[in-house]
């Protein structure tokens, strides 16, 4: 009877700690409370009002904190970087470079991609810049978009499009 208490213990403390933790939280670098859902798109937890991904978030009861990418406990595992923000240790950029070509998947869900005199950047909000010398464009997630080819500038907003060229 003791052994089957000892593992039916550590049986619900593996399940909790692993868990999809929905409902009331504190944003560990923000302070706010939050309610924090699985986006079932993204596959990752997000403040159910905003629908910004949860970067690392606080249980005010059992004063775990969970890893917003992944649900799991990182209690143990969290530092503060140069600006105060806390970060979670095993949170690690993916650096791809080969010549000039770069690929930087950042821990914070934004992408950036340069080669050369291209670049590319798309946020975790979804809003996208692109960068090729002269020519600029950026969209953002509801779809206005500006875009600017020397002289030449280029506005969608609400499906209205503006064009101005400069002489």
């Amino acid at each position: 009877m003791k052994n089957f208490l000892i593992v039916a213990a550590l049986g619900g403390t593996v399940l909790w700690g692993c868990k999809d933790a929905t409902g009331e939280f504190v944003d560990l670098n923000s302070g706010q409370k939050i309610t924090v859902e699985k986006d079932q798109e993204k596959g990752y937890m997000v403040n159910a009002d905003t629908r910004k991904a949860v970067y690392l978030y606080v249980d005010p009861e059992t004063r775990d904190t969970f890893y917003g990418r992944t649900g799991r406990v990182v209690n143990n595992n969290i530092t503060r970087d140069g600006s105060g923000m806390f970060r979670y240790t095993g949170d690690e950029d993916y650096v791809y470079k080969n010549g000039d070509y770069k690929v930087k998947a950042e821990a914070d869900g934004d992408l950036k991609v340069k080669d050369g005199d291209y670049k590319l950047k798309v946020d975790e909000d979804g809003d996208m810049k692109v960068k090729d010398g002269d020519y600029k464009k950026k969209v953002e997630a509801d779809g206005d978009m500006k875009i600017k080819d020397g002289d030449t500038k280029v506005k969608v907003d609400d499906g209205k499009v503006k064009v101005k060229k400069d002489d």
